[in-house]
């Protein structure tokens, strides 16, 4: 049982420029909470008065302000010094909560002490599955299949879809390698042994390295889908979307760089790098070439 007064379940959510979707995702997150919560904001440098609009509706809350923006990394770990939780629910403002959802995930934490996260089943608006939510950790072959789009030509292989482990029934609950930091609820113990988040990476990435440590410290990651939440993801501009497929790609070669490259030939690190900038390069030219269909028409 916890200490009196103190929270079983920190939730961390970094924000910038996120007021709407913020106030949304707090309210459904202290709704759906049947256990002791407390909530961690972290605003990095917004210019939308998001830090005042959660004070005012949520006063019990704690905002953290940045000067600027220091990345999800960064930013984060401002958060996780201050949660007090026996579990921390790492949450994106743009993801709306179902209820039960922090109770069922903290419920299985609790019963499993081999598992050091669990990520809920996260769905996008259309009810399909958030890709990210179940993952396997990226590897050079893994990044070959996406590359030349085998693992979106046979998504149910074992073998060619295994990123995002189409070959498991999404309703069953199962271990995986990561889930997603949109939402994902970790053992703080198990973080504290493993260490907080890289900030080597800017967005993106992050979470993959941490549950690859978590896996290495011999802690297990869930998913459960009998937790559910959904994704808002909302549009961007063209300069945000510019920089979204830079920093994914380049937390790609981070990733791997750390993780893999000193098991990999030199020749092989190059084609590595090769296939991810290779990938950003085709993502921009599609993505040009896309909104120029939309303009002329």
């Amino acid at each position: 049982m916890p200490e009196s007064g103190k929270p079983v379940v920190s939730a961390l959510v970094v924000s910038r420029n996120s007021k709407d979707e913020l106030l949304r995702c707090l309210k459904t997150f202290f709704a759906s909470a049947d256990v002791p919560v407390e909530a961690i904001v972290v605003d990095n440098d917004s210019s939308d008065g998001s830090p005042a609009a959660v004070t005012d509706d949520f006063p019990q809350a704690t905002v953290l302000v940045q000067s600027r923006n220091l990345g999800y990394g960064r930013s984060a770990n401002v958060g996780l010094e201050r949660c007090q939780g026996r579990f921390v629910l790492l949450l994106s403002p743009e993801v709306t909560l179902d209820p039960q959802c922090v109770g069922r995930l903290a419920d299985f934490l609790l019963t499993r002490p081999d598992a050091g996260a669990v990520g809920p089943r996260l769905v996008l608006p259309g009810g399909r599955l958030d890709p990210d939510a179940r993952r396997a950790f990226p590897s050079p072959t893994t990044l070959f299949y996406q590359t030349v789009g085998l693992s979106k030509l046979l998504p149910r292989s074992p073998r060619f879809g295994r990123h995002n482990m189409g070959h498991l029934p999404e309703t069953e609950a199962h271990e995986m390698d990561a889930g997603t930091a949109a939402c994902l609820m970790l053992r703080r113990s198990a973080l504290d042994r493993v260490g907080f988040f890289d900030p080597r990476y800017f967005m993106f990435g992050e979470d993959l390295d941490l549950c690859y440590r978590l896996k290495l410290g011999g802690w297990k990651v869930f998913y459960l889908p009998a937790a559910t939440a959904t994704h808002n993801a909302k549009p961007v501009s063209r300069e945000r979307e510019r920089q979204i497929s830079y920093e994914r790609h380049r937390a790609m070669w981070t990733y791997h760089f750390k993780h893999h490259s000193e098991d990999t030939s030199a020749f092989g690190n190059g084609l590595v790098w090769a296939q991810i900038w290779g990938r950003y390069a085709a993502d921009r030219v599609a993505s040009t070439f896309r909104r120029s269909r939309r303009e002329t028409t």
